[in-house]
C-alpha cells in the first residue's frame, strides 16, 4: 500500500511554513544573543542611546586597506567592519560600511587629503609586508571617516601605551573600537555639549594664552576666559561644565577660593594644573636661577579635598628636550635640542576611562603630589613617572649647564610618582564652620556636595608648546624639538568628557577583551594530531554512521521479506 502524495510532501510543508514564519517575525522582532564571554558583540547602554537617537544615514570608511596585510593588522581591519555592522544593528538610521584607500586619491589632492586626515590624527603608519621578493614597506591608515550627507570626521583606531607589544597595541586597539566609532558619530551629530571656563587673573594660561585648550576642544565645546575677580556669585560659574586652572602664579583671595569651592559643592569639576613651586626659565643659563615656593593659597583648597601638590620639583630619566643656545652659525643663533631631566615624559597610566591606553604625555617642571585625609573622597591616580625618578625641594638649582654632566642613575631610585590625581565622591567645603567671605549670604552656603576635582602637577600640561618659526603656539602635544606629537590632547579631550558625562560612551574605554594566542610549542608538537583529528577523524565518522545506516536498513528490509 503505497502513501499519498499529502502525507509525503507534509515534513517539507511544515518546514517550508516555518521558516516563512520566521521569516515575517523578522520583520517585526529584532533581537541579538551575544553568546561570547566578554559580550563582544554588546553595546554599552550609553553607545545604544546615541544609534537609537540618529536621525540621519552616516557612511563609515574603513581606511585601513592594502594587500598581504599581516595577520594582526587583518583582525583589526575585519573587527573595524563588525563593529560598523553591530552599530548599524542597533541604530534607528541605516550606518553603512566600505574600504576607501587614500593613496587612491589623485596626486594633485592626495596631499591635501592626507593634511586632513592628519587634522583628525590619522596619520600614516609605515607597515613592513612580506613579498614574493621579500620585505616591503607598505602606507597604510589605520582609521575611520564618517560622515552624512553634508560633514565628515573622523578618528585614529591603532592605539596604544609606549612599550605595549604589537599583540597589546592591537587588541587594546580593537578595545576601543566602540568608544571611537560612537566618539566620532557624536561628534558629527552633536558637536556642541556645553561651556569650558578657564580661570584668568593669576597668572594663568602664561605660555599660550590657552590656545592648547581651544585648538584641542575646538567644534565639541565652547571655550571661555573668565576673569574670577569679576564673578559676583557662584551662580555666574554654575553654567560651566567644568573650570580649569592652569599653572596660577599669583595668589587666589578668600573670596575666589569660596567661589571654586561653592562651585565643586554643587556639583562642579574643578581641574587644577599647577606646580608648587616656581622657576624663571629665562634665567636658567649661565650658572641658573633657582625654584622657590609658590604661594597661591589654592593648597588650602587642595588640601581640603584630600591631595597636595609639594614644594619640588621632579627630575626623571624618561627625559624629554629642551632647546639650549648652541653658539652662532654665521650671524644666525643656533638652538640645539638637549635632554633635560626636568622635562620628561610619563607612558604608565591607570586603566581608567580618562588614561586607558594613552601614548606617552610630556610634562615640563612638575610637583610631586601626596594624598591627604579626606573623609567621603575615592583618590584614583591617573598617571605615573618611570623607573627612575627623584625629587628636589624647592629652593633648588636649575641650570642649563647641569645638562654637560652625566646623571647619578643610583640618585634616581624613585618609581611611579603618581603625576595627576582624580578626586571623587562627598567633598567638605573648606569653609565649613568658619564665616563666609564678605558679600555672600550664609543661607546659601553648601558644607558637602558631590563633584569632581581632577588635579595635575604640572601647570603646563594643557599648554602648547611655540614653534621654531614665527614663535607661534602649536597644536597641543606636538613637540618642535623631538618632531613627536605627545598625548597630552587625547588626555583633555578624554577628561572633558569623562567630566561631563561619566556614565556616557567613554565609560566603553573599559571594555576589555582576553587575548588568546595559540602554544607555538603546542603548534610544532601536536600538529600532526591535530590535522588527523580535524581531516581524518570526520570521514571515520561518517564512514562508521553510514555504514551502522546500511546494516539497519538490510536487516530492516529482510525481516520484512
Amino acid at each position: 500500500m503505497k502513501k499519498s502524495g499529502i502525507h509525503t510532501g507534509r515534513p517539507f510543508l511544515i518546514l517550508l511554513g516555518g521558516i516563512l514564519i520566521l521569516i515575517l517575525l523578522g520583520q517585526f522582532l529584532r533581537f541579538r544573543i551575544d553568546l561570547t564571554e566578554e559580550k563582544r558583540f554588546s553595546l554599552h547602554p550609553a553607545t545604544k542611546e546615541l544609534l537609537e537617537n540618529l536621525d540621519r544615514p552616516l557612511h563609515v570608511d574603513i581606511l585601513l586597506t592594502g594587500e598581504n596585510l599581516p595577520g594582526g593588522m587583518r583582525r583589526l581591519q575585519k573587527s573595524m567592519e563588525e563593529t560598523v555592522r553591530t552599530f548599524n544593528a542597533y541604530s534607528s538610521e541605516n550606518i553603512s560600511v566600505s574600504y576607501f584607500d587614500p593613496l587612491t586619491v589623485t596626486d594633485s589632492l592626495q596631499e591635501d587629503f592626507i593634511y586632513t586626515l592628519a587634522d583628525y590624527g590619522i596619520n600614516p603608519t609605515n607597515l613592513f609586508v612580506n613579498q614574493n621578493s621579500g620585505q616591503q614597506a607598505q602606507l597604510i591608515f589605520p582609521g575611520i571617516l564618517v560622515s552624512d550627507a553634508e560633514y565628515e570626521t573622523g578618528a585614529l583606531i591603532l592605539k596604544g601605551e609606549r612599550g605595549m607589544s604589537p599583540d597589546q597595541i592591537l587588541n587594546t586597539s580593537i578595545e576601543n573600537l566602540e568608544f571611537e566609532l560612537s566618539n566620532a558619530i557624536r561628534k558629527l551629530v552633536d558637536p556642541e555639549k556645553g561651556a569650558i571656563a578657564m580661570i584668568i587673573g593669576h597668572g594663568e594660561l602664561s605660555e599660550d594664552d590657552g590656545f592648547g585648550m581651544v585648538e584641542a576642544l575646538d567644534g565639541q565645546y565652547e571655550v571661555f576666559k573668565v576673569p574670577l575677580d569679576q564673578a559676583k556669585s557662584v551662580q555666574d560659574l554654575s553654567s560651566f561644565g567644568t573650570i580649569f586652572i592652569l599653572g596660577p602664579k599669583q595668589t587666589y583671595t578668600e573670596r575666589e577660593l569660596y567661589l571654586l569651592d561653592q562651585y565643586v559643592m554643587l556639583g562642579g569639576n574643578l581641574v587644577v594644573a599647577a606646580e608648587g613651586v616656581e622657576v624663571n626659565i629665562a634665567e636658567a643659563g649661565g650658572e641658573g636661577t633657582f625654584s622657590f615656593p609658590l604661594e597661591n593659597e589654592l593648597d588650602r583648597l587642595l588640601f581640603r579635598y584630600g591631595i597636595r601638590i609639594n614644594k619640588d620639583l621632579i627630575q626623571d630619566l624618561n627625559f624629554s628636550y629642551i632647546p639650549v643656545m648652541g653658539g652662532n652659525f654665521g650671524n644666525q643663533e643656533q638652538m640645539v635640542p638637549l635632554p633635560w631631566p626636568f622635562y620628561f615624559n610619563a607612558g604608565r597610566v591607570q586603566t581608567h576611562p580618562i588614561t586607558k591606553a594613552l601614548d606617552q604625555l610630556n610634562f615640563r617642571f612638575a610637583s610631586s603630589l601626596d594624598t591627604v585625609k579626606a573623609d567621603g573622597v575615592k583618590k584614583t591616580p591617573l598617571i605615573f613617572g618611570s623607573d627612575n625618578a627623584k625629587i628636589i625641594p624647592a629652593p633648588s638649582r636649575v641650570a642649563f649647564s647641569d645638562i654637560e654632566q652625566e646623571p647619578n642613575v643610583a640618585e634616581f631610585s624613585l618609581k611611579n610618582l603618581p603625576l595627576a590625581y582624580l578626586l571623587e565622591g562627598e567633598f567638605t567645603s573648606l569653609f565649613k564652620n568658619r564665616f563666609v567671605p564678605e558679600g555672600f549670604e550664609k543661607s546659601e552656603f553648601k558644607e558637602s556636595g558631590k563633584g569632581k576635582v581632577v588635579v595635575f602637577g604640572d601647570g603646563s600640561v594643557f599648554q602648547s608648546q611655540m614653534s621654531l618659526q614665527g614663535n607661534q603656539p602649536m597644536a597641543l602635544g606636538e613637540d618642535p624639538f623631538a618632531q613627536t606629537t605627545y598625548a597630552n590632547k587625547q588626555l583633555l579631550q578624554n577628561l572633558v568628557q569623562y567630566l561631563s558625562d561619566p556614565e556616557g560612551i567613554i565609560a566603553a574605554r573599559t571594555r576589555t577583551l582576553q587575548i588568546r594566542p595559540l602554544n607555538k610549542v603546542k603548534i610544532v608538537e601536536q600538529k600532526a594530531f591535530w590535522q588527523g583529528v580535524n581531516v581524518v577523524l570526520p570521514v571515520v565518522i561518517l564512514s562508521i554512521l553510514g555504514g551502522v545506516i546500511l546494516f539497519l536498513r538490510k536487516l530492516r528490509y529482510s525481516q520484512k521479506q
